[in-house]
Order: C-alpha cells, then structure tokens, then sequence
C-alpha cells in the first residue's frame, strides 16, 4: 500500500481502552492510533479529517497532561448540528478515537465500558468541538482554524479541471501532492501553532 510518507510523521495517539483490557484485545488495553488508519477508516485525508485528528491529539494531551487518557470515558460536544456541514465526519474520525458515540455505541457490560450517549449535537459551546473527562469533569474547549494555512494558489483551479475530467495526468499528479500539501502543514508543520489550534480549559 502506497501513500504520502508524512502520514508516519504525524504523531500517534494512545489510550488505555478498558473494555480492550477486558476482552483481551490488546495487552493492558494499550492501543494506538496513527493518523494512516485514521485515513482508511475515513477513506480519505483532507483538512477536516486532518482537523478533527489533531482536535482530539490536542485535547488529550490537555485533559491527560500526565497520564494516558481513556478511552470511553471522554464525553464530546459540538455546537452544530448532527447534519450539518462536515460536522459527521469530524464526529466519526472521533469517535474512532475516542470510543464516544451518540446512540450506536457499546451498551456496556453489566453497566461497565458504555459507549453511546457520550457525543451530543447542537450544545451551547462557544469552540468547535469539548472534550470532558467523565472522570473529573474537566473540560477543553477546542478551535480549529484550518483557514491559517492556506493552499496552494493553483489548486483551485486544478479541482476544477479535475472535477470535470479536463485535467491531464501531470495535472492530476500536481493536484494530489498540492492537496496532501496542506494537510501535511496542518499536522505536522502547525501541529503546535495557536494560530491553527487553539485550547481553552474548565472544570464542568
């Protein structure tokens, strides 16, 4: 399998999943997630994808400075709707990370590792996404501002002739490595820039 090699530079996130723990899944519950399963999962890598990776990367390293987060303990919010521009697949890719679901989740094993009913849609939030901990009830508030790394001029013009099977194959070559571009300056030339993500924290 081929695919942009800055895919493996993009740092990984690890959970301890109890309910992996459980079942014997993964040694400890330890699992990892890498930003190239993240794209297979999706079926696709652009900036919304790219952003709702480093949405959650960002907001566990805040809600777990010193410790591994845990994975189906994290409830998260959106302030849009449910249907609503590229609201679902922002909730897919975290939920894939996460564990949290909205109603389809894991029922749970005599009340332990619950998934679902821990996303919800249309709160009253100011950011783009929360994160709290079900724990302590510590929260993050996360912004994600794509619009700060902007591409490439010629790739407006390239989608279009792509869109209407005019473009020719170098045309095509240039227009998939101008795309991967961006992502790549998202997640990892900016994944530390308060330009393009940007936390605030509280206690719920």
């Amino acid at each position: 399998m081929s695919y942009p090699k800055f895919y493996d530079d993009v740092k990984a996130i690890t959970l301890i999943d109890p309910l992996s723990d459980f079942l014997g899944s993964f040694k400890n519950g330890q699992v990892t997630f890498k930003y190239i399963q993240i794209v297979k999962s999706a079926g696709h890598s652009c900036p919304t994808v790219a952003g709702a990776y480093l949405m959650t990367a960002k907001a566990l390293e805040f809600l777990y400075p010193s410790e591994i987060p845990i994975r189906g303990e994290i409830k998260v919010e959106f302030n849009e709707s449910i249907d609503a521009g590229v609201a679902g697949v922002i909730a897919n890719v975290i939920t894939n990370i996460t564990g949290a679901t909205r109603i389809t989740g894991f029922k749970g094993l005599n009340g332990n590792f619950v998934r679902h009913s821990l996303m919800f849609f249309e709160q009253n939030i100011p950011s783009s996404a929360r994160f709290t901990r079900l724990d302590t009830q510590k929260f993050v508030d996360v912004y994600y501002n794509p619009s700060q790394v902007l591409p490439n001029p010629k790739m407006g013009e390239l989608m279009q002739k792509m869109m209407m099977n005019m473009a020719n194959e170098e045309e095509q070559k240039s227009f998939k490595e101008m795309w991967q571009d961006r992502v790549k300056k998202i997640l990892v030339d900016n994944f530390d820039n308060e330009q393009v993500i940007s936390l605030k924290g509280g206690i719920g």
